[in-house]
């Protein structure tokens, strides 16, 4: 019996990500497999700088804004049926480690790029750039404005 292979996504809800779960979604279909759509969250670094705390959760909740985003950007991309199954992940961490951890035994990993500036075509951001030399698997980076080939 040969295994379903496991597409694993980040998300984060921004054009890039967004082109990267169809990407991931259409590679499914393809190939008979299941996505594994990845949010991560964490608090941001500047808070607690020139004498403002962290928030408190009633205020700010990186974790259910995570949530959120995920659930609308998968609902914006694949719509009410998506012709793969797609479970959908909310973890704490920088994307960077959270997707390595979710790429544990994937047979893909997926990710948006939204390129550097001027130098959008030569350059990853730095989290594509750490994936692509760090995953376990194989590792696609979809470049934002790229259409999608079907």
């Amino acid at each position: 019996m040969r295994a379903i292979p496991r597409i694993v996504v980040g998300v984060d809800g921004s054009p890039a990500s967004e082109q990267a779960l169809r990407w991931a979604v259409d590679y499914a279909k393809a190939v008979g497999g299941t996505v594994d759509a990845i949010a991560a969250w964490e608090y941001p670094a500047f808070y607690g700088w020139a004498g403002q705390g962290v928030p408190t959760v009633e205020t700010f909740n990186p974790e259910e804004l995570a949530g959120r985003t995920l659930s609308e950007t998968v609902a914006k991309v694949v719509g009410d049926d998506p012709a793969v199954p797609i479970r959908e992940s909310v973890v704490p961490g920088g994307a960077a480690t959270a997707l390595l951890e979710a790429a544990k035994g994937a047979a893909l990993l997926v990710v948006g790029s939204r390129g550097l500036g001027g130098f959008s075509g030569v350059l990853l951001g730095s989290v594509s750039r750490h994936l692509t030399e760090h995953a376990p698997c194989p590792v696609v980076v979809v470049r934002e404005g790229q259409a999608p080939a079907h």
